[in-house]
């Protein structure tokens, strides 16, 4: 055999069927080959293994592709289809089969369920053994055959895997798989360890679930004489009453959570913590991912998911993100969960407002609602706390107010001196300021600090919101 995996250069990849939509499981499979190979030099792949023809849609490789992207896992090279490699698949199974190591099996679906009926009546082992293995050339039928590879009857396969350690298989409980259909068709076994040696994988990093297929294909290996790569199979993902993630738990698929609102760099670090650990760092950013992961900080025992912790880091995202980043995913949450884009003049003000508002959200419906004030257009609506505040009492407050913020410096220190001057003046305290301001300004009783409010409308708006809020006070 040639060099092992350890003295090549990492090639690490993901391989989706595109089925339907991203499971969150997959994401976290993608981003554990992404940050391995990422944090070594080395490539991270993308093979779309499409050869379920009535299951496989371009919606859903399509959905595939837009999730990689959302999360931020670029892969190298051209995107790779399986079922385009049918071919290649059925090269080297002949190969095999000229090599003597598979064998043409002429037994019909009919004569192998018949075959189990009978062991499962007379309690014996399932496992097909095909009467064809060792018959000679001369005694083949002119009649349709599979190809079937050659596996070892004693003895016992070891895969030695950097999750689950040495998991030993004994070999009487292998069958001869298929590896070429009777159509001509090839198997996904088959096609598993053709695409990942003819690309170069050094490391298949994959559910748990697959750790059984892991000896089979280490057939195919065997008998073409290729490197084996390194395997680690990581556990599954488990809601939190313990059992296996699903729709019962809520949202498993990746676009469902940028529907929600979850920043990306937040889904990235949660995920990579959900089973992998490096000490009891819980909040980390892109860089030191790369830099800390390895096998060896994958846990052997399921994730529970936890929508709370993963908002907790998400709003630690947040609150550091760069302004320019959250406008762009704001845009791509909006997009994704249905909602209009904002104008330009929305965005300017979000803009402006993001430097207090990051720092106190943690998805981003959270964001754009604290931002609401920002967002809204006059006449601003007024919820039912806020209407509350119409009336005498607010109005004489406000027209004590306006006439400092029409000659005011549009500054904090300044606003906040002129507020100081109407509660010195009405001589009250400074909630009762704040109260008809913030229905002026939002339209809602909670908001942020009035003053940052002020500072992103600007005077002109600030001035013609109380306006309409101080007529609307009349009419009351």
């Amino acid at each position: 055999m040639s060099a092992t995996p350890a003295a090549r250069d990492v090639v690490t990849r993901i391989a989706p069927s595109p089925t339907g939509d991203m499971h969150i499981g997959t994401a976290r499979t993608a981003l554990f080959n992404w940050l391995y190979a990422r944090g070594r030099g080395g490539k991270f792949l993308l093979r779309i293994e499409d050869t379920d023809r009535a299951r496989s849609t371009e919606a859903a490789t399509q959905g595939i592709l837009a999730g990689m992207d959302w999360l931020g896992l670029d892969h190298d090279g051209e995107v790779v289809s399986q079922f385009a490699r049918a071919g290649r698949h059925a090269e080297v199974a002949r190969q095999m089969l000229a090599e003597g190591k598979a064998y043409k099996c002429f037994s019909t679906q009919e004569e192998i369920e018949a075959f189990r009926e009978a062991a499962r009546a007379g309690g014996r082992s399932t496992l097909f053994q095909s009467p064809w293995r060792d018959a000679p050339p001369e005694t083949h039928p002119d009649a349709p055959y599979a190809i079937r590879v050659k596996a070892p009857r004693e003895g016992v396969t070891v895969i030695r895997d950097e999750v689950q350690g040495d998991v030993t298989i004994r070999n009487d409980q292998l069958d001869d798989m298929i590896v070429l259909r009777s159509d001509g068709t090839p198997t996904y076994m088959l096609a598993v360890v053709v695409d990942d040696h003819d690309m170069g994988v050094t490391h298949v990093i994959r559910g748990d679930d697959h750790l059984n297929n892991a000896a089979r294909q280490m057939l195919i290996y065997a008998a073409m004489e290729w490197p084996l790569p390194v395997y680690a199979h990581i556990p599954l993902i488990f809601g939190p009453d313990g059992k296996k993630m699903s729709k019962r738990h809520g949202a498993t698929g990746v676009a469902e959570y940028k529907a929600m609102g979850y920043p990306a760099a937040g889904m990235r670090n949660y995920l990579a913590r959900l089973g992998w650990s490096h000490g009891d760092d819980e909040f980390f950013t892109d860089d030191q991912a790369r830099e800390w992961f390895d096998l060896s900080g994958i846990n052997k025992a399921p994730a529970r998911f936890d929508t709370k912790k993963l908002e907790n880091i998400c709003g630690q995202h947040l609150a550091i993100m760069e302004d320019a980043e959250i406008l762009g995913e704001v845009a791509g949450y909006l997009e994704a969960s249905g909602q209009p884009a904002l104008m330009q003049s929305q965005l300017a003000r979000l803009g402006q407002a993001l430097p207090f508002l990051k720092t106190a959200a943690k998805i981003y419906p959270q964001l754009l609602e604290k931002a609401r004030f920002a967002l809204v257009e006059r006449p601003v609506d007024l919820d039912e706390k806020a209407a509350k505040q119409l009336g005498s009492v607010s109005n004489g407050i406000l027209e004590e107010l306006t006439p400092h913020l029409q000659n005011v410096s549009w500054k904090r220190d300044d606003l906040e001196e002129a507020v100081g001057r109407v509660m010195e003046a009405q001589d009250i305290g400074f909630g009762k300021v704040a109260g008809p301001l913030r229905a002026a300004l939002a339209g809602r009783t909670v908001t942020p600090s009035v003053l940052d409010m002020m500072i992103v409308l600007g005077r002109e708006e600030t001035l013609a919101r109380l306006k309409d809020f101080m007529a609307q006070g009349r009419a009351a």
